[in-house]
């Protein structure tokens, strides 16, 4: 089923590549469906293997790990406010009250009032439908790129891990050589190379924790490639792709899941501080960095302009580490017992 729904991305994506490349809206678009339809595949596959075992009369250690996750609170109002965001983020087009781009000259810098319940920037645009519109702007962003951060960081894990040697010291080497230069320089050269624009954004925010990926899978790879059944799968004469695919990746899902639902957080932290710093989403596309910005020079007259962007930044941080810290518990109590 995962390969049948990475088939339908990629043909969707060959399909609007023009549009996306030049559309934003289709762009975050994409990049929300692509993921969300990859992760409901990867639920209902686990919901069909639970239901086999359950026929079984086996309790598997998702079982297990649902429990535990479930008993902690804070983790399930991670989980909650994510799911939340989520869904605004695919419904902002439809609930938004103004359009977030149409400027009213006769409703600058207002406070929260009946008619703009957050009231409007320095150009009369309404607050609210903005910081929805950029929610869902990085929802999209963070997750395309935490997606493309855990596929090339999964992959370069599993090879430096299980082939060792100088396969590698050359990875782990180039990766500490790539996560040693600062990222603000990094961001402002590839930036300036390759241009503005959301896919140009993705690119170089999906270059940022990719060391941290290959390090745990890494290490992980090492310990699994000494596993009877990986040795036994080597003297039938099983390649080497299938053993990683079959043997050794699955059981390095946990690290990954949990790697890549913190990591969310931090790249729509990333995103926002490239944005006030003008290297991130550009105008008039609405910006949470770039609403915080304007904000500051606008507290004394009208301080919900940088409350409302600073609210939202750490509502989807704090959400995602509540949720992430949630099921590294669970899954670390899933592994042990």
């Amino acid at each position: 089923m995962l390969r049948i729904v990475f088939l339908v991305n990629l043909f969707l994506l060959l399909l609007f590549a023009g549009q996306i490349t030049t559309n934003a809206d289709t762009l975050i678009s994409y990049s929300i469906f692509a993921v969300i339809t990859l992760i409901l595949a990867a639920i209902i596959l686990t919901l069909r293997r639970r239901n086999k075992t359950k026929e079984r009369g086996i309790r598997t250690g998702w079982d297990l790990m649902w429990n535990k996750l479930r008993r902690n609170k804070s983790a399930m109002a991670g989980m909650w406010v994510v799911c939340g965001l989520c869904y605004v983020a695919i419904l902002a087009p439809f609930i938004v009250p103004f359009d977030p781009y149409i400027m009213d000259w006769g409703a600058l810098s207002l406070g929260p009032e009946s008619h703009h319940w957050l009231g409007t920037d320095e150009m009369g645009r309404d607050t609210l439908s903005r910081a929805i519109y950029a929610t869902r702007i990085a929802m999209g962003i963070g997750l395309m790129a935490v997606t493309l951060n855990s596929l090339i960081g999964t992959s370069l894990g599993l090879l430096a891990g299980y082939y060792g040697g100088n396969t590698d010291n050359f990875i782990m080497r180039l990766l500490e050589f790539w996560n040693s230069i600062p990222f603000i320089l990094m961001a402002i050269a590839l930036m300036a190379a390759l241009g503005s624009g959301l896919f140009n954004l993705i690119l170089v925010v999906s270059l940022t924790g990719i060391l941290e990926f290959a390090r745990i899978i890494r290490g992980d790879s090492q310990l699994l490639r000494q596993a009877d059944y990986v040795n036994a799968a080597k003297v039938m004469g099983i390649p080497d792709r299938q053993i990683l695919k079959r043997h050794i990746l699955p059981n390095c899902l946990a690290p990954i899941i949990i790697m890549a639902t913190l990591r969310i957080g931090e790249t729509i932290l990333t995103i926002a501080g490239l944005s006030f710093l003008g290297l991130g989403i550009q105008a008039p596309m609405p910006s949470l960095g770039s609403m915080l910005a304007n904000g500051q020079q606008f507290l004394y007259e009208n301080i919900t302009m940088s409350i409302v962007p600073g609210t939202v930044i750490l509502l989807i941080v704090l959400s995602f580490n509540l949720f992430g810290d949630g099921l590294r518990d669970a899954l670390d109590s899933r592994i042990t017992q």
